[in-house]
């Protein structure tokens, strides 16, 4: 398994749990590392059934999977060598997840105070639809750009690949685009802040009693 993009990585023969999504993305487990994939690719993606050259016939490959993305020319080549099981299902339209109900609280609280983004920043709905779940909050800034916003009672950075998966999404639709992301927690761990960062993801600390007006203070955006 070869991947070529921002980087060069190998995985040696093994046997592996591959998962092709609805949306286009890629991923390549093994029986370890938790719910994190070895590597992945992320939509939009094109999938194509190589032919099996003989070189790679003889070496024992059943199957030639070539998975590129279009916009970053990075891609994917999985040889299989076995297939241990192969099944298929629909799964439908995601609810998106439910939040608890701090995370609802802080959800509606922010989007009363939606100025805790900034001064300027206007309220467009909470709950924004997308093909891949609800955006917390959608806003627009100071000069009509679209902001979305990821709500989380901890941050870590589940939540900040969730942000992401949404941005990439929400910046194709010409309709939103250039769109933005906020991170806003009521505590953020050092590694979630860092990856935001360098995602270009704002993070916003709030404070869950403030916001109720059960003590003075303001949010904290860092």
């Amino acid at each position: 398994m070869d991947y070529a993009g921002r980087l060069s990585a190998h995985l040696p023969l093994a046997t592996r749990l591959l998962v092709v999504k609805a949306d286009g993305s890629v991923l390549v487990h093994s029986d370890s590392l938790s719910y994190k994939p070895l590597n992945w690719m992320s939509p939009p993606t094109t999938f194509t059934l190589d032919e099996v050259d003989e070189e790679r016939a003889a070496a024992g490959v059943v199957e030639l999977w070539r998975v590129a993305n279009p916009k970053t020319a990075d891609l994917l080549v999985i040889s299989i060598h076995e297939i241990l099981h192969d099944s298929s299902h629909e799964l439908g339209v995601d609810p998106g997840l439910q939040k608890d109900g701090v995370e609802a609280d802080l959800q509606r609280l922010l989007a009363e105070q939606i100025e805790l983004l900034g001064e300027g920043h206007t309220l467009v709905r909470r709950e924004y639809m997308t093909a891949i779940g609800p955006v917390d909050i959608l806003a627009k800034d100071p000069d009509g750009a679209s902001v979305a916003v990821e709500i989380k009672r901890r941050g870590d950075i589940d939540g900040v690949e969730q942000l992401t998966r949404y941005l990439e999404l929400m910046n194709r639709d010409p309709l939103l685009a250039p769109v933005t992301g906020v991170f806003a927690a009521q505590e953020i761990k050092p590694q979630a802040r860092t990856l935001a960062e360098d995602r270009g993801i704002r993070c916003l600390l709030l404070d869950y009693d403030t916001m109720r007006g059960l003590e003075t203070g303001h949010a904290r955006l860092f």
